[in-house]
């Protein structure tokens, strides 16, 4: 487990200092964490051991790559800014069980990594630009994730975990709530950051289902499903299905045509999908 101080090498104190030689770089999204309040409570959050394989996206100056890579786990950190991969390396290629991958997480091949039946445990302050396709991806490999903790803008957070009912269910919470658990941790404020971002940030949890609740739903059909009926939020079913599903469809999985698609829970998008029409 983590242990209670970590020791940290003088590189990554000169890599995580904001006059560090490093400019942060807006075209990838880079706002570094350097809180080290924050950066506690996320590895805590994580508790890493010997025995887990844990994957970093975007680790930047190796704000939490000490603290992961101290717990004894095996890490495979993928930073796409070529430009920091010499401090990283510098910092951590000490430690036996730390690989550094060069490449863009969105083209990532994450199957290539499991090493026998170990999930791989997923961590990282995703960029906002790319945070919500980089999210489908990995939900393209929940059969191999154990769990995944992220650093996104709070609104996206707020998202993920929402509610059928409230302003902000919308395809993100259907499409990761089939797939995963989604925990809101904690809140993040922009002064953690260097530079500090507009936005508020939070950390989420997401962990896979053990066993798919809906096993006998075709993913794809209910992608499209869902971006149908949100394809316009303030229109009803009816109109939003008109020419794919009339209202005696939507009355047989006892769905009012009327409704908006942010009334209907998980389970009525999944009846939805199997109708015929959705192809």
């Amino acid at each position: 487990m983590l242990t209670d101080t970590a020791i940290w090498p003088l590189v990554v104190k000169n890599m995580t200092n904001n006059s560090g030689g490093h400019a942060p770089r807006k075209r990838f999204g880079q706002n570094f964490l350097q809180d080290e309040g924050v950066i506690q409570a996320i590895a805590r959050a994580i508790s890493p051991d010997t025995e887990d394989h844990v994957v970093e996206i975007g680790p930047g100056q190796g704000a939490l790559t000490e603290s992961l890579v101290t717990s004894g786990c095996t890490l495979d950190a993928i930073e796409l800014d070529r430009d920091l991969t010499t401090g990283l390396l510098a910092a951590f290629s000490i430690h036996p069980q730390f690989t550094l991958h060069t490449g863009d997480a969105l083209k990532f091949d994450y199957g290539a990594l499991r090493k026998g039946d170990r999930p791989l445990r997923v961590v990282g302050n995703l960029p906002y630009n790319i945070s919500t396709p980089l999210i489908f991806k990995l939900l393209e490999n929940a059969s191999i994730i154990g769990d995944m903790h992220f650093m996104l803008q709070r609104e996206v957070v707020t998202r993920l975990a929402a509610k059928p009912g409230s302003k902000d269910w919308g395809r993100l919470g259907v499409m990761t709530q089939f797939y995963c658990a989604v925990t809101h941790l904690f809140d993040v404020p922009p002064e953690a950051f260097f530079p500090p971002p507009k936005v508020q940030s939070a950390i989420v949890r997401l962990i896979p289902h053990p066993t798919p609740p809906y096993p006998n739903c075709d993913v794809v059909r209910l992608g499209r499903t869902v971006q149908m009926a949100f394809a316009q939020r303030r229109k009803t079913l009816r109109n939003n299905f008109k020419g794919i599903l009339d209202d005696e469809a939507l009355a047989s999985v006892d769905i009012a045509p009327t409704a908006r698609a942010e009334t209907l829970h998980l389970e009525q998008f999944v009846a939805l999908s199997k109708l015929p029409g959705i192809c």
